[in-house]
């Protein structure tokens, strides 16, 4: 017999060769919902420790928050297809990148008409900022699907709820920036449900990279605060800058 979660995560559960001494139940099968629970709020409030700490304790919080989601991941290894890890899915899901090439496409014309399109100092500088930035999309997609979304269908009765618990938690996680605060939820709710149907979390870090980038170069620096959130987002101060007309401009 399957149980849901085992379903959720995409193994199977061999039936016992011998059922007449005992019957095995979804019940049986089916971890606790404790410990999953446990993980995830731990795991998450030292995220947000970490978000909201300042320097120099916020670098101890972070290096507990990665051994704490590595150690919990491991003990609680589903598989690399269930995290998303796989082949199969893929082309079901590279819409979701065409998607996010379009709004980008629309997001690059509109800069360019308000003149708030970032240019490149150099080359060398975009591909290590936003080489980096792809990289970080694809962790942000792990935590939300392979982690936080893993386990809440682990502790929730429904998918949708498990999804929209994912997105809420990981929209929160970047407030109060107004700005990536509701597209982080926008893009939680369409990425877990995408997940859900295609199991395949390759394409959604791709559209994640291509959409976090457009938010970067289209939307100026002082109003996004650098796409800080947290404590870096309070303590942003814009960059001064240099006119000859009137000097140091900026606070």
């Amino acid at each position: 017999m399957r149980s849901r979660w085992t379903e959720e995560a995409g193994t199977n559960v061999a039936s016992p060769l011998n059922t007449s001494s005992s019957v095995l139940t979804v019940a049986s099968i089916r971890p606790a919902k404790g410990r999953p629970l446990l993980e995830l709020a731990i795991g998450y409030g030292l995220i947000l420790a970490t978000i909201w700490t300042p320097r120099p304790f916020q670098r101890w919080l972070y290096l507990a928050a990665v051994l704490w989601i590595f150690a919990t991941t491991v003990f609680s290894f589903p598989g690399w297809a269930a995290m998303g890890f796989r082949r199969r899915g893929f082309a079901a899901s590279m819409w979701v990148v065409l998607a996010a090439l379009v709004v980008a496409i629309g997001a690059v014309v509109i800069a360019i008409h308000m003149n708030t399109l970032r240019h490149p100092i150099s080359t060398r500088s975009w591909v290590m900022t936003f080489g980096g930035y792809t990289v970080w999309s694809f962790v942000q997609q792990f935590l939300l699907q392979g982690y936080f979304l893993f386990r809440f269908l682990r502790i929730l009765p429904k998918r949708e709820w498990a999804a929209l618990a994912a997105a809420a938690i990981f929209a929160a996680a970047h407030v109060p920036n107004p700005i990536l605060t509701p597209i982080t939820l926008l893009w939680g709710i369409c990425a877990c449900f995408v997940f859900l149907r295609c199991r395949n979390v390759y394409p959604l870090a791709l559209a994640h990279a291509i959409l976090g980038i457009t938010v970067a170069v289209t939307i100026p620096g002082p109003v996004v605060h650098n796409m800080r959130v947290g404590l870096g987002y309070l303590r942003y101060h814009a960059p001064r800058m240099h006119t000859p007309q009137t000097g140091l401009v900026g606070k």
